[in-house]
């Protein structure tokens, strides 16, 4: 069995979306020191690294990750590897290869680092979350910060994404990783009342 683990490493240098919370750990108990054992708290943003959007994120009325059902985040996918520039908003003509899966995995190779924050990484248009969505496809992950360019302050990805009630995965490392069908594992934490989580994102190649 191979996995492919797509998650980058949650670290002080991991950098998240400008004014967002960094990750910090504090050390409350530290065995070294000679308590008896390690305890330690982690304050951070939920949108950390790979994470899932909550609908509640975008959408004034829209439910929490917690009320998120997890058959989103669990099964076959679809990893396509897109020949984009940075600051590009990918269009459905972009797309060459037949969608065949319930989720798909978009790799722009616009945001290869998560220790730095480039703030001209692809996008994906309003047009091309339809075009999945009129494909059958529930989810759409990607190796960005964010579905939208940064600088934009009325999110039409994520409005079409809740419009037609898809699921969102963002920072995810994809560049290591084949094209192809496999099986997603991107489970959120059970974060009531939450607008988002991050996830542990793993890639589980099929037989």
């Amino acid at each position: 069995m191979t996995l492919y683990d797509i998650t980058p490493p949650i670290t002080p240098y991991l950098r998240v979306w400008p004014g967002d919370t960094p990750p910090a750990r504090e050390v409350l108990l530290d065995m070294r020191r000679g308590d008896e054992i390690t305890l330690s708290t982690l304050r951070t943003t939920v949108h950390l690294g790979a994470h899932a959007d909550a609908p509640s994120h975008y959408g004034a009325d829209a439910p929490p990750i917690d009320r998120r059902s997890l058959d989103y985040y669990l099964g076959p996918c679809q990893l396509i590897r897109l020949p984009v520039a940075r600051g590009s908003c990918v269009t459905p003509a972009v797309i060459t290869t037949p969608i065949t899966a319930p989720r798909v995995l978009l790799d722009t190779g616009t945001h290869p680092d998560p220790e730095l924050f480039p703030e001209d990484f692809a996008a994906l248009s309003p047009q091309l979350v339809t075009w999945l969505h009129e494909r059958g496809v529930r989810l759409v992950g990607i190796d960005t910060p964010s579905v939208d360019p940064f600088p934009s302050k009325e999110l039409p990805a994520h409005e079409t994404f809740l419009r037609h009630d898809m699921a969102i995965l963002e920072g995810l490392m994809l560049k290591d990783v084949p094209e192809g069908i496999c099986e997603l594992i991107a489970l959120p934490l059970r974060l009531v009342g939450f607008d988002a989580s991050p996830v542990r994102a793993v890639l589980r190649a099929l037989p």
